[in-house]
């Protein structure tokens, strides 16, 4: 089996295990929330910290949660703006009164007129995840591009965020899939230190 047919797979897999713990849970970001926050010196969470997030599309992890968390302890939150096919995402400012608009594939954006932010921490949505620190997204490869784009110019830390049934024993990667440094669930956030590249990390 190819890469590609592998990925496929995997994907149709990891999408049931996600609606079907979105069914479950539909509550689950808050307690995701209340995990990071834990967590926040160990991922170097504070004030003045350029951090992204995402706003959920369907069933994925709400991390809507989050990002109010991430803002009152005065983190710099920010959104992704796809800006186009084979480019990297850009990161605008967001905070809790922001208004968004409609983005493609459905995403919700912040407007041009909001700043731009290079996030340190990149809270990153996804299909599946193993322990090795591999990822698995839709297949567009915007993260991927994103975070060796960020990687490139300093330290960046990759945080994969999902239900804790995204998990799978195996992710299959290839050359280009960038690492993810931790995991955040409702269950647990943890340092993946199975992959054997260098993220640039903090």
């Amino acid at each position: 089996m190819t890469l590609d047919a592998d990925k496929k797979s995997v994907r149709t897999e990891a999408a049931e295990r996600r609606n079907a713990a979105f069914a479950a849970d539909p509550g689950a970001g808050e307690a995701l929330a209340r995990r990071v926050i834990e967590r926040a010196r160990a991922l170097g969470l504070g004030p003045g910290v350029a951090v992204s997030a995402y706003w959920p599309m369907r069933e994925e992890m709400d991390a809507r949660p989050l990002m109010r968390e991430l803002a009152r302890i005065e983190c710099v939150v920010a959104l992704p703006v796809v800006m186009g096919k084979g480019k990297p995402l850009v990161f605008r400012r967001w905070r809790p009164e922001t208004v968004l608009r409609s983005g493609p594939f459905g995403l919700s954006e912040p407007n041009e007129g909001d700043p731009e932010v290079t996030p340190r921490i990149v809270f990153a949505p996804l299909l599946a995840f193993d322990r090795r620190g591999h990822r698995i997204g839709w297949g567009a490869g915007f993260y991927d591009r994103t975070l060796a784009d960020l990687r490139s110019r300093g330290p960046a830390l990759a945080v994969g965020v999902a239900y804790a049934a995204q998990e799978l024993a195996h992710v299959p990667a290839g050359l280009h899939d960038q690492p993810l440094d931790w995991i955040a669930t409702e269950r647990e956030v943890t340092r993946l230190s199975g992959h054997s590249r260098a993220s640039g990390g903090l």
